[in-house]
């Protein structure tokens, strides 16, 4: 079996009305373009001052989330709004959750991001995600009538537990959503993504946020699909866009016979 999927890319601003027509666009572009499995990145409806984040976050189902429901339904795709600033009633924190919606609208699966973002990096982007958001604590796999999908995001791709788990729980594809920053990304995106493929012989979505936020740090760019060998399958190195490409079931199986390294685990 072999469906097309589309990683968009975007430089999402504190206007939600602009970030939502913009991703919009793409989304209709890549459903066009052939795409069944389309992927925004982390914190596309939102991204600005981390003080006002709490005011910035959404309940779901909300304006954004049913703004992704309409569009999966309406094109007849599976859609992965990225990630968005989660509203926690009776909390000034939010959850960063990527949601996954199905063809006909229905929201199939809801994960919190896990690991939180809390640098200081030689280049002196400090980060504290844990000032204005909670932790999530579930690991979230999808079946779906094109394959088993895993969630992650972002920082999470830094844990390999995590995904060695979602592979645990037979996942074919894992997404990536992110806003990676580019001082690291220059140095890991790329590396982390090949080997979190090739290691649990998966297929990788990572849609990412590129350049400069004025409120924010600057991200790498580089959206890309990575098959189950760790072959770059597209990419997309800067400005706003999508990336597609063809996920090969057949092939991931062979990979995956010819070198059957997950049945080879000694260490659980």
């Amino acid at each position: 079996m072999k469906f097309t999927a589309a990683a968009i890319q975007m430089l999402a601003s504190d206007d939600k009305a602009a970030n939502l027509a913009e991703a919009a666009r793409w989304i209709r572009q890549s459903a066009a373009a052939g795409a069944k499995l389309i992927a925004l990145p982390e914190v596309f409806i939102w991204r600005g001052d981390k003080r006002r984040e709490g005011a910035a976050a959404e309940p779901i189902p909300g304006p954004a989330s049913t703004a992704m429901a309409v569009l999966a339904r309406e094109l007849g795709i599976y859609l992965l709004a990225g990630s968005l600033l989660e509203e926690i009633p009776g909390s000034a924190k939010a959850f960063n959750t990527s949601l996954l919606f199905d063809p006909s609208g229905e929201l199939i699966a809801s994960y919190r991001k896990i690991h939180l973002f809390d640098v200081d990096l030689a280049n002196k982007v400090s980060a504290r995600e844990s000032d204005t958001r909670a932790a999530g604590e579930t690991v979230v796999i999808a079946e779906t009538e094109l394959c088993k999908i895993g969630l992650s995001v972002c920082y999470d791709l830094r844990f390999a537990e995590l995904y060695r788990e979602l592979a645990r729980r037979q996942a074919d594809l894992i997404f990536v959503p992110s806003a990676f920053t580019a001082y690291t990304g220059k140095a890991h995106w790329e590396p982390l993504l090949r080997a979190r493929a090739i290691e649990n012989q998966v297929y990788i979505i990572a849609p990412n946020q590129f350049g400069k936020n004025p409120q924010s740090f600057e991200t790498y760019g580089h959206s890309m699909i990575v098959d189950p060998w760790g072959e770059i399958v597209a990419v997309l190195p800067d400005g706003p866009g999508f990336v597609i490409g063809e996920i090969d079931l057949d092939y991931l199986s062979r990979v995956r016979r010819e070198l059957p390294c997950l049945a080879h685990r000694r260490l659980n």
